[in-house]
């Protein structure tokens, strides 16, 4: 019974800790009197991967879209609709979807293990099924760590008032 006891502590232990962020400040910057708050390395590769997914969606850069997007990712556009991986490249290249320019203005990343979670603020110029869309987004996406890859598993975003 005693062992019992001890490996349910344990196991309850485990789970608290693997919830709590491993840097509660995570992406930001902060001053203080005593020191200023410099990003993780995950932080930092995290940021990294998603300048280059936002980077390969203009470009239509399939290599890139491939590698950093999970093969069971969710997206979830600012209309409502979903795309899984499959077929969100497959409207980039059909030309559903066209990205002229996105913009990041605003992120966040907090790192909870081998998940990351970037809430941010980016401006998109694209074209959507022939229509124009200039649209300041506020969006969470959800890293996870595969290997050494960062992979987008999900993406949510909503259209901020004009």
């Amino acid at each position: 019974m005693k062992r019992l006891l001890i490996l349910s502590f344990s196991i309850a232990f485990q789970l608290v800790r693997a919830q709590t962020p491993t840097s509660p400040t995570a992406g930001a910057v902060a001053v203080t009197s005593e020191r200023v708050y410099s990003p993780s390395a995950d932080e930092k590769a995290v940021l990294t991967t998603e300048k280059q997914r936002f980077d390969a969606q203009v470009k239509k850069d399939y290599a890139v879209l491939d590698q950093v997007l999970a093969d069971d990712l969710i997206y979830t556009h600012s209309h409502g609709g979903t795309d899984t991986k499959q077929s969100y490249i497959q409207s980039i290249r059909d030309g559903k979807q066209r990205y002229d320019a996105i913009d990041m203005e605003e992120h966040k990343v907090r790192i909870y293990g081998n998940t990351a979670v970037i809430n941010g603020i980016c401006m998109v110029k694209a074209m959507s099924n022939g229509q124009t869309i200039n649209s300041h987004l506020k969006y969470t996406d959800v890293y996870v760590r595969n290997g050494n890859q960062w992979q987008m598993v999900a993406w949510q975003s909503i259209k901020l008032a004009k």
